[in-house]
């Protein structure tokens, strides 16, 4: 008996698995139309973590019915990247119930965004985190030592994304950070100088207050203690410095956004793994220069095209560091300027 015959049969048909006919996709799984739904009723929420395909969401924040929510990103934002600080619309089971599972389905323009690369020469972005408005820099006096640099890396990285910078420095009971912190004199620059028996908490948390605040800091300066002190639920593993090599252990191993409660009122901490490189290979380099407001006031003077750097004839900089008007702090700064400047002119085009 076959699956086709006629209706005078009094046998009731058989099947196999030889009668499904099995439509074939050669072009993959690919929606039957290119009209998707407008998900109108979407819940918009903020991205708190990142971990292997599956995002923490905050619905109804700051309301009674605040609540987590797991999700997955929604098949036509596959070529999307998601990221902690992200704003999301999101469907599916938002009751945030254990083993729910939520689909996001758009992501909400993003205000911000603070980005790395491997190295200068790299075009390809390392997103770190979408829509801060504040960059906390943590730095060690010692142990390790500071690296001026690395600094400037994080101030030309901030101006970039349009974040503004704040610089802790921890460790202040091994070793005068004045000489360290002179390089950034010339800079409008907020400093918190911290110890480990006196923490300037209260003076951090106001300054925190209201503000999505990204902390970015090499590995072993302290960050991920700060962090704990400011956020005390936070529970970010910390590390030793080897005694050896200077250096310290990478501890936070992803990105995560924290509440901080106050008397005054909330704020987030978004902690960030250490990192002991920062790449500038995504930076527009018209912007590196206004990582250095001290020397951008003087660069009005140079001439249309000047790039900054030692043999740039006219350079109103130049003149200035040679005449001694900036002084041995004006004569570091322009260095670790033209230091940056010097490698994106050397490196291939793009």
């Amino acid at each position: 008996m076959t699956w086709w015959a006629s209706a005078d049969d009094d046998d009731e048909p058989e099947f196999d698995e030889s009668s499904v006919r099995v439509r074939p996709n050669r072009k993959g799984n690919k929606p039957r139309t290119k009209t998707r739904p407008e998900h109108e009723n979407a819940l918009t929420g903020r991205i708190l973590s990142v971990d292997r395909g599956r995002y923490t969401v905050m619905l109804d924040e700051g309301l009674p019915a605040e609540r987590r929510v797991t999700a997955a990103r929604a098949s036509e934002l596959r070529k999307h990247a998601v990221v902690t600080g992200d704003r999301v619309d999101i469907v599916g089971d938002t009751t945030g119930a254990e083993g729910s599972l939520a689909r996001i389905v758009r992501i909400v323009p993003r205000v911000t965004l603070l980005r790395r690369s491997a190295d200068d020469t790299d075009a390809v972005e390392r997103v770190i985190v979408a829509n801060a408005d504040q960059m906390l820099i943590v730095v060690a006096a010692a142990n390790p030592e500071p690296r001026i640099r690395l600094v400037d890396r994080y101030l030309v990285a901030a101006y970039d994304a349009g974040v503004s910078p704040i610089l802790c420095i921890t460790k202040t009971d091994l070793a005068d950070p004045a000489v360290f912190l002179s390089n950034f004199a010339g800079l409008d620059l907020p400093v918190f100088e911290s110890r480990d028996d006196a923490m300037p908490l209260a003076e951090i948390s106001a300054a925190l207050v209201g503000h999505d605040t990204v902390f970015v800091g090499h590995s072993g300066v302290g960050k991920s203690t700060l962090v704990n002190a400011l956020v005390p639920d936070a529970h970010r593993a910390v590390g030793v410095v080897n005694t050896v090599t200077g250096r310290g252990r990478h501890t936070s191993s992803s990105t995560i956004s924290l509440r901080l409660e106050t008397d005054a009122g909330r704020g987030w901490v978004i902690d960030t793994p250490g990192v002991r490189s920062f790449g500038l290979g995504h930076i527009n380099t018209d912007n590196i220069l206004k990582a250095f407001t001290d020397l951008a006031a003087i660069a009005e003077k140079c001439p249309r095209g000047c790039t900054h750097l030692p043999n740039s004839p006219d350079c109103a900089i130049n003149e200035a560091v040679a005449a001694g008007k900036l002084g041995e702090t004006g004569k570091a700064r322009l260095d670790s300027l033209q230091r940056l400047l010097a490698t994106f002119a050397a490196a291939p085009a793009r």
